[in-house]
């Protein structure tokens, strides 16, 4: 391997569809308008290596505020797996986050690896599938996110999330072919989620509310909005005990796994109000 040849620079918008196809190969089944979205967190975050100007290898290293990040996207193409491509973009991801706390979603099985870096298991997150059922009765609580007031419903994300986002959220939830509720209560917003077409079916994320039966309420809401009998996939913390119950309920089956892992103070997000996962990619 000639180093000159390997080269590792920001992603352009346009190649950021390329990360987006390769995971689709990979079978993590992306939205449909991801790359929009997810470049709108940190336009230079999301990082491309090129062997001899043929993309190779990806990976994601996105900043939020000044004390966090979050590593996804690490894919390197099939043919040049084991070269020493994969672990110099990783390494670029991890310079690129110095000094933060870095969250991480990676599949079980290199759970060891991502230890040798420090990463230390927080819990596992679980990926949920079921199938919408017929148009059912709305609790009246729950309202289109548009009509909800911009500052209020960040700073319920925030209160979840932890760092602000709203730079990516005004994107995420503005998408086309998306539906985006939340949950008032006395004028105050308790709870929101939304639903956006993946390459199969669609993905319900973050589903974020202050108790179980807000989050069900949300979660029914957001499956009439769907085509009926269509697949949904949702991505709940293994260790939030009534996300749980509430894909138990909905006779949801588990299909896939990955790790939350951490380097640094460990974020306080209170996942007993984590439903959903926003995405695997960027937490």
């Amino acid at each position: 391997m000639t180093a000159s040849r390997y080269q590792i620079r920001p992603m352009t918008c346009h190649e950021m569809m390329i990360a987006v196809d390769w995971a689709a190969s990979e079978g993590w089944n992306p939205g449909l308008y991801d790359h929009e979205c997810f470049f709108a967190a940190d336009p230079d975050g999301f990082l491309i290596g090129l062997l001899d100007d043929e993309p190779i290898a990806c990976i994601s290293a996105v900043k939020y505020g000044e004390t966090f990040g979050f590593l996804g996207f690490y894919i390197v193409k099939p043919a040049y797996r084991e070269q020493g491509y994969g672990i110099q973009i990783w390494q670029a991801g991890i310079d690129r986050l110095q000094g933060r706390t870095i969250g991480l979603d990676g599949v079980v099985s290199q759970q060891a690896n991502y230890q040798k870096f420090g990463f230390k298991l927080a819990y596992q997150n679980i990926r949920y599938k079921g199938l919408s059922g017929a148009s059912q009765s709305i609790d009246p609580a729950i309202v289109d996110v548009m009509t909800c007031d911009w500052e209020a419903l960040m700073d319920f994300d925030q209160s979840v999330f932890t760092v602000d986002r709203s730079a990516f959220l005004f994107s995420w939830l503005n998408q086309p072919n998306s539906h985006a509720l939340a949950y008032r209560e006395y004028s105050k917003i308790v709870g929101y989620g939304m639903a956006r077409k993946c390459r199969i079916g669609f993905k319900i994320g973050p589903l974020f509310a202050q108790t179980e039966p807000q989050a069900e309420a949300l979660l029914q809401a957001l499956q009439t909005r769907l085509p009926e009998s269509s697949p949904f996939f949702l991505d709940i913390p293994a260790i939030n005990p009534c996300a749980t119950s509430l894909v138990d309920r909905c006779a949801m089956q588990p299909v896939f796994e990955t790790a939350r892992m951490y380097i640094g103070l460990e974020p306080p997000v209170p996942v007993n109000k984590v439903y959903g996962v926003t995405s695997f990619e960027l937490g």
